[in-house]
């Protein structure tokens, strides 16, 4: 297994960290800057305005129109791009190694130095609005935004990061304004960067162009999530197959239990077409197409969520085969054999994922931020090979009781 220096940090007299990995054997270098601030900083009846700003964003700057932000690094063959979760907003690229001084400039701009045109948020609300319907029209997509308000309720977690119809028709330049500048804290973001570029060219790039930034703090608190109750909710919808959700809430990223949870969720739903959801809701019965469930931490809580369409007639049939994998992962313990290939096959999709050059920037960005720490890939193959049997049985009996879990179910009309 190999040891290696992951990643080089440097911290700018504003607060800004810059985190690198050199990759030597790549002519592409990924880049981006990751902001601690996503759907859930928003107050109420604002909803939707971290998403907004990200959109706004391409929007123009002090010294550039939308055309020009978006034919800066695309007439090179780059691509520029953004992303808002519930904990984080990203804007990031990706370009040839010879052009990253170009986008590092540009990402600067238009992460700090928006103007937020009034036009432009006029034609721009049009397009999220459209991408709400689009949403809404797409079961599978919409019921995972319906989950998320069952398990967390009123609290900012729950609320859709899309907004609603009228909390995005309500924005202006201010809100923009007002909201960037309350949020931003130089200390709660990164910019960070994989590719074949040396750590002190980083440096250089960003003592030129983030020098100016001031050094701010954030004056928003985030409201932490503390009571979940399990609910059952079904709804009636133009659609013609069922769409079905079940889960609960999680640990949370500093929570010891998370990478062995992330084990336990990956032998019941991963991406791996032995899961035991798979085997035995597609491979044994033919319910479903597919079936997956997924584990997502946040800082204080988490999301344990299985997502899965079928037919009208066989909701119940499917649902009783998912109960049934639940209940033999809390009464039957992972034999030997079986528990050992469950942690190779992990290893084997971690190691898959270190060569994503752009998946392993954003990683190092967010890890920083919200661990402080970056995990050592052979600290955590050694973290995955030390969990027992006996520990992913606990935490099965702990997540996987019937009465803790919450499901929302699509049915077609009539």
């Amino acid at each position: 297994m190999r040891s290696m220096k992951e990643y080089e940090l440097h911290t700018l007299p504003n607060g800004i960290r810059l985190i690198h990995k050199e990759v030597n054997h790549t002519k592409i270098v990924h880049c981006g800057f990751i902001l601690d601030i996503g759907s859930r900083d928003e107050d109420p009846g604002k909803e939707g305005l971290a998403h907004f700003w990200e959109h706004m964003a391409f929007k123009g700057t002090q010294k550039r129109k939308a055309f020009h932000i978006l034919n800066r690094l695309d007439s090179v063959g780059g691509e520029l791009n953004a992303y808002t979760t519930k904990e984080k907003i990203c804007f990031y690229a990706s370009i040839l190694n010879q052009h990253f001084a170009k986008a590092f400039e540009l990402l600067a701009d238009i992460t700090f130095h928006s103007t937020f045109p009034e036009k432009q948020i006029e034609k721009e609300r049009q397009v999220i609005l459209e991408e709400m319907s689009m949403y809404f029209d797409s079961p599978d997509d919409a019921i995972q935004d319906e989950f998320d308000e069952l398990l967390y309720g009123e609290h900012p977690m729950g609320k859709n990061i899309l907004g609603t119809v009228d909390s995005v028709n309500s924005f202006d330049q201010n809100s923009f304004k007002d909201f960037v500048a309350e949020r931003i804290d130089t200390h709660r973001l990164v910019f960070s960067s994989v590719g074949n570029i040396p750590f002190k060219k980083v440096i250089k790039l960003a003592e030129r162009y983030l020098k100016d930034i001031p050094a701010t703090s954030r004056i928003h608190q985030r409201a932490p999530f503390i009571t979940y109750q399990p609910s059952i909710r079904t709804i009636e919808r133009e659609i013609t197959q069922a769409q079905c959700a079940i889960g609960s809430t999680a640990y949370s990223l500093k929570d010891k239990n998370r990478i062995p949870f992330f084990l336990l969720n990956n032998i019941l739903g991963g991406p791996s077409m032995t899961s035991r959801l798979n085997l035995e809701l597609r491979e044994k019965y033919g319910f479903v197409y597919s079936i997956e469930s997924s584990y997502q931490p946040y800082t204080d809580s988490g999301a344990f969520t299985i997502f899965y369409g079928t037919e009208p007639k066989q909701v119940d049939k499917a649902g009783r085969a998912v109960w049934r994998t639940l209940k033999k992962l809390r009464e039957q313990k992972l034999g030997t054999l079986q528990l050992h290939m469950a942690k190779e096959q992990a290893i084997g999709q971690i190691a898959m994922a270190e060569e994503n050059n752009s998946g392993i920037m954003i990683m190092l960005g967010r890890s920083i931020l919200d661990l402080e720490k970056i995990e050592p890939i052979d600290e955590l193959f050694d973290e995955i090979n030390s969990i027992t049997a006996e520990k992913l049985q606990d935490l099965a009996n702990e997540v996987f009781q019937m009465d803790n879990l919450s499901q929302l179910t699509y049915l077609p009309k009539n």
